[in-house]
């Protein structure tokens, strides 16, 4: 079997056993990477002192060697370095006795002298057990010659001349020139068994922590696993009575203990609040579970439905209120497909006809988001409607007195100036005054005319008599209208992507003529009137008039749009009303926006495609 399944096996038995098992593994990591490290390091701290050791005892062999070297001591020998067997001889003899006693430094130890120029070994001690491998040579691969060649000191673990041996070797060097090298060696069997005592005390060191750590994690998790059975059975207890809190504990656990308590508590308030809140709305609410039964059914349910609580909770929604009606329910709706339902106006089976009852249904989520339920929030609008109502004749009957009033307004002005005309030509008797005050009563008459002929157009609109139109067009056409009515710089920014479309030609450049007239009469002569078309999105168009004249003030930007209301002194305030008209017929929106002493900006939207693009001018 594989060991993370035996684990596995292990841990799923009991959290004490989790606990030992994950404390074992924390322990036991560490332990054995520092047995490992200090192993690694007492293994190299022994081998650095061997070479240490070494080297030492090689550099004192040169020390003893003598600033001239090997050719100081030939420079005595009649023969010189002519005779091999006699060089080899003498400088064994006058070098003997100092190797001899750097090997009694310690036991196991062995030193000597290799000549480069003669390629043997000249001695060896201790002399007793070495002496035969005088006048011996290394062989090729032997590390001591790439000592030789490169004059750098080396150290190296192997079978060499006296076995396996941790051999340094120390480069003879005078004048710049390699003689020879000096070795100091010990046999590897003496580190090793240094070594040996070293991971001995490495293992018994880490058994020992491990042994130590696992009686505490025994106590420990004795402990924590009898507090934690504490919790769970405390938890158990919550499951059924809220109002059971689980017994104290000290340290971490204590507080965990103190925070699962509160939250019950909590939860506790949180569920009377919920009840209390059913209890106390006004609107009907019925919540039912995935199968379809009720879960909940607040007082004001009770009254709408015409049934107690206690006779429907737990029982299948649809067999209580739909089965046998003509009834459409959202609540069943929603629950089957999840969509949402927002004030659906439903008839209650067995209610007063006057009732109108409107239905908001959602489905009900558990904290992971998995549908549980669905829920319907029931409210009586019979009453809002009444006074919806009641608010709109209202809203008419104030609208008429407005609209009254500004007529009559525009009205009495000329009026009184006819009256006082007549009044001074009935005491008249010259033809002449008659001959000068005739025009100004006939443009009185016409101005009566013209209010009574826009008041007319305002009150009977004819529907718009759709077409393919093209806005740029328009605007240009409009553009070159109204630049003979001022000086003034009209500027034009139109889009190349306009699309044709489906609108009323004549009452599109009415509106936008209008506009354009407005936003030069807002202007001085240095000012700038800019029209903007854009297409926007795959379905609408817009345009735009941007003037940088006087602007409106906040109170009068939410009148523009009235009848009968104008800042202008000679306005009648029916441009702009019939501008809004027109945009509302073509299914259109416009909106007004403006800053006093900045200039107003309108922007109109239209649809490319009308709703009634297929009806036929009238």
């Amino acid at each position: 079997m594989r060991p993370w399944k035996v684990l596995r096996r292990f841990s799923v038995r009991s959290l004490r056993h989790r606990l030992i098992l994950t404390s074992l593994v924390v322990v036991l990591l560490p332990i054995l990477i520092v047995g490992g490290v200090l192993e690694h390091q007492g293994r190299q701290a022994l081998i650095e002192e061997k070479q240490n050791k070494l080297f030492t005892l090689a550099r004192i062999l040169d020390f003893e060697l003598g600033a001239g070297g090997f050719d100081a001591l030939i420079a005595a020998l009649p023969s010189g370095w002519d005779d091999r067997d006699a060089a080899i001889a003498y400088l064994n003899t006058r070098l003997e006795a100092v190797t001899d006693l750097v090997a009694q430094a310690e036991a196991g130890i062995g030193v000597g002298y290799y000549s480069k120029r003669l390629d043997v070994i000249v001695t060896y001690g201790p002399s007793p057990l070495y002496d035969t491998t005088i006048g011996q040579s290394i062989a090729p691969d032997h590390p001591g010659r790439q000592v030789m060649a490169t004059g750098t000191p080396d150290i190296a673990f192997g079978s060499l001349v006296r076995g396996q041996v941790l051999n340094a070797m120390w480069p003879i060097v005078r004048n710049g020139e390699v003689h020879g090298y000096i070795w100091a060696n010990e046999f590897t069997e003496a580190v090793e068994r240094q070594q040996s005592v070293i991971d001995r005390a490495v293992l018994f060191s880490a058994l020992g922590g491990l042994l130590v750590a696992l009686l505490i994690i025994q106590a420990t998790s004795r402990s924590l696993s009898n507090d934690v059975g504490v919790i769970v059975n405390g938890l158990q207890h919550l499951k059924r009575d809220l109002r059971r809190p689980i017994p104290p504990l000290r340290d971490e656990l204590g507080a965990i203990v103190d925070a699962i308590n509160a939250m019950a508590k909590d939860l506790l308030d949180a569920r009377s609040l919920t009840e209390n809140i059913l209890v106390s709305v006004a609107d009907g609410i019925v919540a039912i579970d995935v199968e379809g039964r009720v879960t909940a059914f607040n007082p004001a349910a009770e009254a709408l439905y015409s049934v107690s609580a206690d006779r429907v909770i737990g029982r299948p929604y649809h067999e209580l209120f739909v089965d046998g009606t003509d009834m459409n329910s959202v609540l069943l709706d929603t629950l089957e497909t999840g969509r949402t339902h927002i004030g659906v106006t439903l008839r209650m089976p067995h209610s007063d006809p006057s009732l109108k009852i409107t239905a908001s249904s959602s489905v009900l989520r558990d904290g992971d988001g998995h549908r549980i339920g669905a829920v319907v929030v029931l409210k009586d609008v019979s009453e809002r409607d009444r006074l919806m109502v009641q608010v709109m004749q209202a809203d008419r009957l104030a609208a008429l007195g407005e609209l009254t009033a500004g007529i009559a307004h525009e009205i009495r002005n000329p009026l009184t100036s006819i009256r006082g005309f007549m009044q001074y030509l009935a005491e008249s008797k010259s033809t002449q005054d008659w001959q000068e005050y005739g025009p100004l009563i006939i443009r009185q008459v016409d101005s009566l005319n013209h209010i009574i002929s826009e008041l007319l157009a305002f009150g009977r609109p004819r529907p718009p008599r759709i077409g393919r139109v093209r806005l740029n067009q328009i605007a240009k056409e409009m553009v070159f209208l109204a630049q003979g009515r001022s000086e003034a710089r009209i500027e034009l920014d139109l889009a190349d992507d306009m699309p044709e479309i489906d609108a009323d030609g004549e009452a599109l450049k009415q509106a936008l003529l209008n506009l354009i007239i407005n936003a030069l009469q807002a202007i001085d002569a240095e000012g700038s009137v800019t029209i903007t078309t854009r297409r926007q999105g795959a379905d609408r168009v817009t345009i735009t008039v941007r003037d940088d004249g006087v602007g409106l003030s906040p109170q009068n930007l939410e009148k523009v749009f009235d009848p009968f209301f104008s800042t202008k002194p000679e306005g009648t305030g029916l441009g702009l009303a019939m501008v809004h008209r027109i945009i509302a017929s073509h299914d259109g929106s416009i909106r007004l926006d403006s800053t006093e002493g900045k200039g107003t900006v309108v922007t109109i939207v239209l649809p490319i495609t009308a709703p009634n693009a297929q009806e036929k001018p009238e």
